[in-house]
């Protein structure tokens, strides 16, 4: 789209856990920023990724998927989602195609009547379904709320995604351009860093450990052309270190040169990675602690 007008703002993605909001936001920016896990809750940090385009400039805010809070944690993540909503200019609303619209997805969409953004709905992962299966959802996604427009998209294959990307755009405000053109994300690089760790320390773990790791990259060093990270991976109890570093360590290593790849990726240059794990008793309930891991 080109009407000759910059446009530059901010937008987010929003749905129920495992809409495939994260993965969208990276097929878009091209370049792995929010970290994406086959876990519900994985998002955790307000990561913004920008697009530079030559007549926009689009930052997508990644929020958490909005639940139904059980901890403090939960709660605190619940206010996140709607502080940052309350301050973009878009909002796409997911629905994966592969699953039928359901409660959670009534809640949010009834949650979008407040705002002031311009509302659409995205319906992602349209590569699982058949051409009937998703006429039927589209239908059916147009009926829980008034979207400005229905995209459907595929974020793996990649159908459709600079459709969105035009669609958002078009719906974005007149504005000079918001950040320099080589940023891609505004989070620090720490962050960053942890979120990957944390990613890789996700993989293949079995289910009762995705909300209990958290991970803080205590320091980093630049010695010539390595760069030294240390980082402790924080879990609430004995049992879950022991599942995290594994037989004789075996786990930990692998964590540890999965996360250390992607890091050097992210940051250009060789890594050398020093992991410790250590427990946190119940640091999803006691504030301090969640202060301590950044929430």
């Amino acid at each position: 789209m080109n009407d000759g007008v910059y446009r530059a703002g901010f937008a987010c993605f929003v749905g129920r856990p495992n809409a495939g909001k994260s993965t969208l936001t990276n097929a878009i920016i091209g370049q792995k920023i929010a970290i994406t896990s086959n876990k519900p809750q994985t998002t955790r940090h307000v990561i913004r990724g920008i697009l530079h385009q030559e007549n926009s400039q689009l930052v997508l805010v990644d929020t958490p998927g909005l639940h139904r809070p059980r901890t403090l944690l939960g709660e605190r993540l619940n206010d996140l989602v709607r502080e940052a909503w309350s301050e973009v200019d878009v909002i796409g609303v997911c629905f994966p195609a592969d699953e039928p619209v359901g409660r959670g997805d009534r809640f949010i969409s009834a949650e979008m009547a407040e705002l002031k953004a311009t509302v659409i709905a995205v319906v992602t992962k349209v590569d699982l379904v058949s051409p009937q299966r998703l006429a039927e959802h589209l239908l059916a996604v147009s009926e829980l709320y008034d979207f400005a427009e229905i995209v459907p998209v595929s974020a793996v294959s990649g159908h459709q995604v600079r459709t969105l990307v035009d669609v958002i755009v078009k719906h974005l405000p007149e504005s000079p351009q918001l950040y320099p053109d080589d940023v891609l994300t505004d989070e620090p690089e720490q962050v960053l860093i942890a979120e990957l760790i944390r990613e890789a320390a996700l993989e293949g773990v079995r289910d009762e450990l995705p909300h209990s790791i958290a991970v803080l990259v205590e320091e980093m060093i630049v010695e010539g052309g390595l760069t030294k990270i240390y980082a402790d991976l924080y879990v609430e109890r004995d049992s879950q270190k022991s599942i995290v570093i594994g037989a004789r360590g075996a786990r930990l290593k692998e964590v540890g040169s999965q996360a250390r790849g992607e890091i050097e990726q992210l940051l250009g240059a060789r890594v050398y990675l020093d992991l410790h794990v250590r427990v946190a008793k119940e640091w999803q309930r006691d504030p301090r602690q969640l202060r301590k891991l950044g929430f």
